[in-house]
C-alpha cells in the first residue's frame, strides 16, 4: 500500500466519506447504492483512478486494522503465540462466537473491502479520460485486493458468498463451495498479474502491489489448496508439548517433544487434485523467482525489519501506515513491542504484550539471527524505574548467567556480562510478562506513541521461496526443495539442510516437517501459523498437545474451531444462508 499524503490524502478522505457505508440492518455483503461514489463525484482521469484505488486500500487500515482487531483475528489462535489472558480473551481461548474480531474485522471488513473494489472497478472502467496503462494497473490492484479478501474469508469460514461484481439489488447471496471460491480467487489474481505494473516498471509506485504480488499470492493460494487436499493420514512431525514440568515454584520448562501427527481431512478440499495444485504453485513461484514479474530478493537480515526497508522488494504486499494519524493508525507496534515513555527512553509505557512461547524459541539453533536479533533479550517497563530492574529472556543457563551471574541452580558463577553489564537488576518471570517478544515491529518513526507506523507484512518473498520448496518436495524433487529451503535458512545464519548424511531430510515426511517448521520460525508474529496448521489438517493435534501455554492461555480445541462462525447479523439478514458452521449457533 502506498504512503498517503498531499492531494491523495484529501481525495482519500472524500472517497471514504462517500463509499462503503452500510445501513445497520443490511447484510454485510451488500453494497449501499445511496453511499456509492460515482465519476461525477470523483472525476475522470488518471488521478481520479488513483483516488478510487487508494480509497479501496484504505479499508485495510480503517475498520480492519485501526481498532486492533487485525492482526489479532488472524494471529491469536495458534500454538506458538501467547500473551496475557485479558488480551487473548475468549477468542484466544477458542470461543469465536460473537467476537468482534470475527464479526467486525474479518467478515464485515473483508466484504467491505470487496464492495469497494467492485464499485471502484466499475467506475474506473467507465472512464474515458484515462490512459490504458493507468486503467489496467488500477483494475489490477482492485482485482488483487478482491482476491486477497476472499482468500482471508474462505480460509476462515469455508463456504462463503460471492458478492456480484455488477450492480445488483439482490443482496441475499448464498454460500459458494470452497472450490468455487478458490476458482474465483485464482481468476482475479491471474488477471491481476497481467494488468499490474511490474516493480521494475518506471510507472510503478513503491509500496503498491505489483504483478509479482499477484503471482506470489496465487502461488500461496494453490499451495493452500494442495496441502489441504493431501490424503488423510499424511504424516507431519511437529515439535511441541506441554510447556512445563512440575508445578508451582518448582515448575521448569519441559523440553520439546517430536510428535508425529497424521493429517485429518480438511472440509471442502476433499475432491481437489493435490498434484495439479502443487504443480501450479511451483509454476507460479518459479516464474517469480526467474524474474518474469519483476525483481525480488531476500534482504539481509539486518535490513529486513528496518523502517527504511518497508517498500523493499521482499515485502511483496504489506500494510504501510501513517505515524500518529488519527484515522490511518494501527496498534501493531504497541501490541508487539510496546510504546516508550518518551523517544529515547529505556522504559515501555504500555504494550509489548504479544509474543511467542518458549517451545517456539527452542526450535532455533543458538546462532540463528531470528532469535539472536529477532527476539528481545532484555527490556524494561516504566514500573521498573524506581527499582532499577528489568526483564530478561529466556531463562536458560546462557542468558540467566549473562543477566544475573547465577546459573539455573542458583550458583554464583560470575557477574552479568555483555549487554546485561549495565548495572540493572534483570530478572525472569514465568508468566505473560516474559515471552519471546519479537523485534520485527520496533523500528518506527516515533516509538513513544500508541499508533506508530509499523509495517505489517501480508506476503514476503521468503514465503514464495518456501512455497516453492514445499511444492517441490510434494512433487518428488527433494534436492530442489532443500535448495530453496536453504535460501531462507542461510539468510538467518541457520545451518543448511541436506538430503544425505547425519541429520538429513532424506524422506518426504522429514522434509515436509522441516519446511512447515521453517515457516513457523520465519513468519512468527505475521499471522501465518494458524492457517498452516489448518491447511495441513493438524490444527487440533497441535493445539491439544499443549492444553495451556506458558502464559496460561487455553489451547485445547474441538472440531468447531476449524472454522469461524458466520456472524449472527449476517445470518439474521441474509435469507440465502440457512445455517452456521458446525458447532456454532
Amino acid at each position: 500500500m502506498t504512503k498517503i499524503n498531499g492531494k491523495l490524502l484529501s481525495g482519500l478522505f472524500f472517497v471514504l466519506s462517500l463509499s462503503g457505508t452500510l445501513t445497520s440492518c443490511s447484510s454485510w455483503i451488500e453494497e449501499d447504492p445511496e453511499g456509492q461514489v460515482t465519476i461525477d463525484k470523483v472525476g475522470d482521469g488518471d488521478e481520479a483512478a488513483q483516488q478510487w484505488v487508494t480509497g479501496t486500500y484504505s479499508k485495510l487500515i480503517y475498520d480492519m486494522f485501526c481498532w486492533g482487531y487485525f492482526p489479532r483475528v488472524l494471529e491469536f489462535d495458534a500454538d506458538y503465540i501467547s500473551g496475557p489472558d485479558w488480551l487473548f480473551g475468549t477468542f484466544g481461548a477458542g470461543n469465536f462466537q460473537g467476537e468482534s474480531d470475527v464479526t467486525d474485522a474479518l467478515w464485515k471488513g473483508c466484504y467491505g473491502l470487496i464492495a469497494r473494489a467492485n464499485n471502484a472497478e466499475r467506475e474506473i472502467k467507465k472512464m474515458t479520460n484515462i490512459s490504458d496503462a493507468v486503467r489496467n494497473n488500477a483494475v489490477g490492484e482492485l482485482k488483487f485486493l478482491r482476491g486477497f479478501a476472499y482468500f482471508l474469508l474462505v480460509r476462515a469460514y469455508g463456504d462463503v458468498p460471492l458478492q456480484p461484481e455488477e450492480e445488483t439489488t439482490q443482496y441475499s447471496q448464498p454460500r459458494q463451495s470452497v472450490a468455487t471460491v478458490y476458482d474465483y480467487i485464482a481468476k482475479n489474481l491471474e488477471e491481476a498479474s497481467t494488468l499490474l505494473y511490474k516493480n521494475t516498471d518506471s510507472h510503478y509506485q513503491a509500496g503498491h502491489v505489483a504483478a509479482g504480488s499477484a503471482a506470489g499470492l496465487l502461488a500461496k493460494v494453490y499451495a493452500t489448496q494442495a496441502s489441504a487436499a493431501m490424503p488423510a493420514g499424511t504424516e507431519i512431525v511437529v515439535r511441541t508439548g506441554k510447556p512445563y514440568e512440575g508445578s508451582g515454584d518448582q515448575r521448569t520448562y519441559a523440553p520439546l517433544q517430536s510428535k508425529t501427527f497424521k493429517k485429518q481431512p480438511v472440509k471442502g478440499y476433499e475432491n481437489l487434485n493435490t498434484r495439479e495444485l502443487y504443480e501450479k504453485a511451483a509454476q507460479w513461484a518459479k516464474r517469480i523467482i526467474d524474474g518474469e514479474f519483476g525483481s525480488y530478493e531476500l534482504l539481509d537480515y539486518d535490513l529486513l525489519w528496518k523502517k527504511s526497508s518497508c517498500t523493499a522488494s521482499e515485502f511483496m504486499f504489506s500494510l504501510q501506515t501513517v505515524s500518529g494519524d488519527a484515522t490511518y493508525k494501527v496498534s501493531v507496534h504497541s501490541q508487539y513491542e510496546g510504546y516508550m515513555t518518551s523517544q529515547g527512553s529505556d522504559f515501555i509505557q504500555e504494550g509489548g504484550w504479544v509474543g511467542c512461547t518458549r517451545h517456539w524459541y527452542d526450535l532455533f539453533e543458538s546462532q540463528d539471527l531470528r532469535i539472536v536479533k529477532g527476539v528481545k533479550h532484555r527490556w524494561r517497563v516504566r514500573t521498573q524505574s524506581e527499582s532499577n530492574s528489568g526483564f530478561y529472556y529466556p531463562q536458560n543457563n546462557d542468558y540467566t548467567i549473562r543477566a544475573t551471574g547465577y546459573d539455573l541452580n542458583g550458583n554464583h558463577v560470575g557477574e552479568p556480562s555483555g549487554e546485561f553489564a549495565d548495572g540493572v537488576n534483570y530478572y525472569y518471570s514465568q508468566d505473560a510478562q516474559c515471552l519471546a517478544f519479537t523485534t520485527k515491529y520496533m523500528d518506527v518513526t516515533n516509538n513513544a506513541i500508541n499508533n506508530a507506523d509499523a509495517n505489517w507484512p501480508f506476503l514476503r518473498y521468503a514465503d514464495v521461496l518456501l512455497i516453492y520448496a514445499e511444492a517441490q518436495n510434494e512433487l518428488g524433487h527433494a534436492d530442489e526443495a532443500v535448495s530453496y529451503l536453504n535460501k531462507v535458512r542461510v539468510r538467518s545464519n541457520a545451518t543448511e539442510a541436506k538430503t544425505s548424511g547425519d541429520g538429513a531430510l532424506d524422506t518426504p515426511t522429514k522434509l515436509r516437517s522441516a519446511i512447515i517448521e521453517e515457516r513457523a520460525k520465519e513468519f512468527a508474529c505475521e499471522a501465518d501459523r494458524r492457517w498452516d496448521l489448518i491447511r495441513w489438517g493438524i490444527y487440533l493435534d497441535a493445539m491439544n498437545a499443549i492444553e495451556s501455554d506458558d502464559a496460561g492461555v487455553l489451547k485445547s480445541r474441538q472440531e468447531r474451531n476449524l472454522l469461524f462462525p458466520i456472524p449472527a447479523p449476517e445470518l439474521n439478514t441474509n435469507s440465502a444462508i440457512k445455517e452456521n458452521n458446525p458447532g456454532w449457533n
